[in-house]
């Protein structure tokens, strides 16, 4: 099964999750955002942005150790992590924390969070490879004062679907093919999300 973009992607997620109640919708940036946005509008429930950045190994940045997310949240997976040495982990971290600051500013500007308390968040990406970021995004959302939180993406590796179901209350993932690969194989359109489309989704 293919999504014709992540529009259509969260139209699916939407079906999928129109009974939870008093929900907030944050869609993980970038790519996590166009997905929300389409799951927000259908179910009528406001829609934020989560920044959370993967940790990539410095040789092979498309290998994550771990992630990071506001409130000083650290996720490492540790046995990629201890593979690496402590100047290479503090390096790779110090850079996502500053490039993390730099995107809160851009999309919050002074615009506060919206308050999670007691409240169900469904933290919505594009899809799910390692579960890295989305692990950091459940750690986040707790830290926020979320009652309940609920993982939704539209295609996701195995693996990593069973890693969030033991993390999250809920996990919503409607297509998880044992041949899994990449994400992008499962849109017909998964251009890359700039900036000027997070913010505008937002706006």
């Amino acid at each position: 099964m293919t999504y014709r973009d992540r529009a259509e992607a969260g139209e699916a997620l939407a079906t999928a999750l129109v009974d939870e109640r008093d929900l907030v919708v944050l869609g993980l940036v970038r790519g996590g955002v166009p997905v929300a946005a389409a799951v927000a509008e259908r179910l009528g429930a406001p829609l934020d942005a989560l920044v959370v950045r993967k940790l990539g190994v410095p040789w092979a940045p498309e290998v994550a150790f771990g992630a990071l997310g506001p409130g000083g949240v650290l996720i490492l997976n540790e046995e990629i992590a201890s593979r690496l040495s402590v100047s290479d982990v503090d390096a790779v971290v110090a850079a996502e924390t500053a490039e993390l600051a730099r995107r809160e500013a851009r999309y919050r500007g002074d615009r506060p969070p919206v308050n999670l308390a007691g409240r169900t968040a469904v933290v919505v990406d594009d899809g799910l490879a390692t579960g890295a970021t989305a692990r950091a995004a459940v750690a986040v959302a707790r830290l926020l004062g979320a009652s309940r939180v609920v993982v939704a993406v539209p295609v996701g590796a195995p693996e990593a679907v069973a890693l969030l179901a033991a993390e999250a209350d809920r996990v919503v993932c409607p297509v998880a093919p044992a041949e899994f690969g990449a994400v992008s194989r499962f849109y017909e359109d998964f251009r890359q999300v700039d900036d000027r489309t997070v913010s505008a989704l937002l706006s």
